[in-house]
């Protein structure tokens, strides 16, 4: 097997410059000039994994493409695609490009279902990391000199490492908080005055709460900024987290196949979907069910093809992720994505009906009297499926605006979403509380 080593067009800038002035660089392209760069670093990512990865090779040679096969960006549709399985089937170290030796770092999913996926980076593929994220911090309304609390959890997962590079980068102060220890983070923002802050969106509704346990009104606090990933949030849960925090909530997305956070970045000044940076991450939008390719504008499952990676080139990855691609605002030179409401595999089938988890959340945060700390119980009955909404009220809610919430949400949900469920609102702080990524549905079915 040919081995080739050698840098992606482009990519990677050294330690020193300062991240500002690529990000002006990178906005500056036309879109011509961005497509031009796009064809020539996929060119060079498909010969990578092909002469580098045997489960490419494999992959291709039976769909029947080589990477000479790709002339222009539309025939990246010919290219098979690549899933979660396709990483655990090569675990640890099977999909990646480069000799062990250039591996700088390693990241890991949790593993909760099986084998973990497993990702590596070269010394340039964290430089790119970190230079995406400056790009989405900036993006996001951060500015050097700002302090930057990270509460996104450190080691295997991406998250905290992706946006401490990410804030260093771009000359701001970390502050490198983790997750966890609710009460010391609200003393640490309290004490240390960060301007941003970076957490998933369900812990911020945790760390909201806790400030309020304390006496203290949130909306006095320095925090200005909140970049908020890792999981799917709806409109109305920004409404709730600005107003209670009095900051401007923007979302960042990402995921570990294809780099970690700083893959897309809304913008403050719009708010109106996350720019995707497209010098480094093509994205696709396709039929969830048979894969065919849909145009821009139309709805459906995200993929993501890595233009610049050298430990682990990411072909057509099929994230899961529901959205839509649609034309650059803030930053003309990028598409947008939608911000994901929901994902293919998380949807719920009830009865016949297709649930997601955030459309439940447009509800409940929409409903006097409750908080947005909520659950979704399937259980199984006379084998029926049943789902219950179990979601905690407010301190001062009395019980009778309890029961009369309960209705309501019962009501909404079979009028907007078409399924008839249970509801249960529970006392404040019954649920647990998340310090990473919210797990929103237990299913307590018996496996048949």
């Amino acid at each position: 097997m040919t081995t080739t080593y050698g840098d992606a067009p482009g990519a990677g800038r050294r330690a020193g410059a300062p991240a500002t002035d690529e990000l002006s660089a990178a906005e500056r392209l036309s879109t011509d000039e961005l497509r031009a760069l796009q064809l020539e670093r996929l060119r060079w990512t498909l010969r990578h994994a092909y002469e580098n990865v045997p489960s490419y090779r494999a992959k291709f040679d039976a769909a029947g493409v080589h990477p000479d096969d790709c002339r222009e960006l539309s025939d990246l549709a010919k290219f098979p695609a690549t899933t979660k399985d396709d990483l655990r089937q090569n675990y640890p170290f099977g999909m990646f490009a480069v000799p062990q030796e250039r591996v700088r770092r390693i990241h890991a999913s949790s593993g909760t279902t099986g084998k973990p996926t497993v990702v590596g980076y070269t010394e340039d593929d964290i430089d790119t990391w970190a230079t995406v994220m400056a790009r989405s911090i900036f993006a996001a309304g951060g500015r050097p000199g700002h302090k930057v609390h990270v509460a996104y959890g450190y080691g295997l997962f991406t998250g905290g490492l992706g946006a401490h590079y990410g804030v260093e980068k771009l000359g701001c102060t970390v502050i490198p908080a983790s997750g966890g220890m609710t009460a010391r983070q609200v003393q640490l923002i309290t004490d240390f005055r960060p301007e941003v802050i970076m957490v998933t969106p369900s812990y911020m509704l945790t760390l909201l709460d806790e400030f309020e346990r304390q006496g203290i009104d949130p909306r006095t606090s320095s925090l200005r900024v909140g970049i908020f990933g890792a999981e799917p949030w709806t409109e109305q849960l920004r409404t709730e987290i600005e107003q209670r925090a009095n900051l401007d909530a923007v979302d960042i997305y990402g995921l570990s196949e294809v780099m970690g956070p700083g893959v897309a970045q809304e913008c403050a000044e719009t708010k109106d979907g996350l720019h995707v940076w497209e010098d480094h991450f093509y994205p696709e939008v396709v039929d969830p069910l048979d894969g065919s390719a849909l145009p821009d504008g139309e709805y459906g499952e995200l993929l993501f093809t890595s233009l610049t990676k050298q430990a682990l080139p990411i072909i057509r990855y099929r994230t899961r992720d529901l959205t839509t691609l649609r034309p650059g605002t803030a930053r003309p030179a990028f598409r947008r994505m939608d911000k994901v409401t929901g994902r293919s595999d998380d949807l719920i089938i009830l009865r016949g009906v297709n649930v997601f988890p955030t459309q439940i959340e447009e509800i409940v945060v929409g409903t006097a009297g409750l908080s947005p700390h909520f659950q979704l119980r399937l259980t199984r009955r006379d084998r029926r499926d049943e789902l219950t909404v179990v979601v905690e009220a407010q301190a001062d809610t009395a019980a009778d605006r309890r029961a009369g919430a309960a209705t309501e949400i019962a009501a909404r949900i079979k009028d907007g979403v078409g399924v008839t469920v249970g509801v249960d609102v529970v006392d404040p702080e019954t649920l647990e509380r998340s310090v990473g990524k919210l797990r929103r549905v237990i299913d307590q079915r018996p496996s048949d």
